[in-house]
């Protein structure tokens, strides 16, 4: 049922993507959603695809393994297009039915919006699928350091959020049991109106937020029979450095932002015929 998600799940292999240094790659994700948020253009959605495509190349990982990642938000990207084709406005228009208005500005700013979130959810599960859950730990924990001046629970807050990750493929199994186990009973998911379907859902979420529970408290109790307290006089076996895999990272990402800005500065001056045709406002 669940079988294509792949956020929060690590593909091992040996690639300069996997080498890198968390710190540097949760960084150049961030650095990737800033670019994606500050173009205005096609142009500068043309070069963070380049980009993404050149990190999926260095990660080693299969491209239809990261694809993958977009069928878990496959209704709200369809929904989210829905909406803004039929309510954003513009000047040219070029269907008209009842209510129904579509314009050409709305098509292109669909269009856009859609290719946005589709290589924002691709980048984010790139790094999932290239750092394991203790090296996300490691790297959160090493950049809010500064945080500690204030008393904030830095260590902690890294390690939920380690955890979480850890989690999404194990609840994951878990879903695929019980619905495995469902059907062997005679459920039926797939026939029936929505009111049906989400009602034939029941049965699987009342075991999964039980497991859940479960596992949770499991996990407390172990971490409390291997004493943890938190990050009270806490060392690390690996410490993380920064190499020559992390200054071709931060070139080439300080290069992608540099290039948005550029295209949108000048790319009306440098393909004003095609700047026109696809213009956004």
């Amino acid at each position: 049922m669940l079988n294509d998600v792949t956020f929060g799940q690590y593909y091992p292999v040996k690639s300069f993507a996997h080498r890198t240094d968390p710190r540097t790659k949760l960084l150049a994700l961030i650095a990737f959603i800033v670019a994606l948020f500050l173009t205005k253009n096609f142009y500068g959605l043309a070069l963070c695809l380049i980009v993404l495509a050149a990190a999926v190349i260095a990660s080693r990982v299969p491209l239809g393994r990261v694809l993958r990642s977009v069928k878990a938000i496959i209704i709200l990207l369809i929904f989210t297009a829905v909406l803004n084709l039929f309510f954003h406005g513009g000047e040219h228009l070029l269907v008209h039915w009842w209510i129904i208005k579509i314009y050409r500005e709305g098509v292109i700013f669909t269009v856009f919006f859609i290719i946005r979130l589709f290589l924002m959810v691709m980048a984010s599960a790139l790094l999932t699928l290239t750092t394991t859950p203790v090296e996300l730990t490691d790297g959160i924990e090493s950049l809010l350091t500064p945080l500690k001046w204030i008393r904030f629970p830095v260590h902690e807050l890294a390690l939920i959020m380690s955890i979480a990750l850890r989690f999404i493929p194990t609840l994951i199994d878990e879903t695929n049991r019980i619905v495995a186990a469902q059907k062997a009973r005679g459920a039926d998911f797939e026939s029936g109106n929505i009111f049906k379907r989400i009602k034939a859902i029941v049965p699987i979420l009342i075991p999964l937020l039980i497991s859940a529970f479960r596992r949770a408290e499991e996990l407390g109790d172990a971490m409390d029979a291997r004493c943890y307290s938190g990050s009270k006089n806490r060392t690390k076996f690996k410490k993380l450095k920064f190499g020559w895999r992390d200054i071709i990272c931060a070139l080439v990402f300080a290069a992608l932002i540099t290039g948005v800005v550029l295209f949108n500065v000048y790319a009306a001056r440098i393909f004003p015929e095609i700047y026109e045709y696809i213009r956004l406002s």
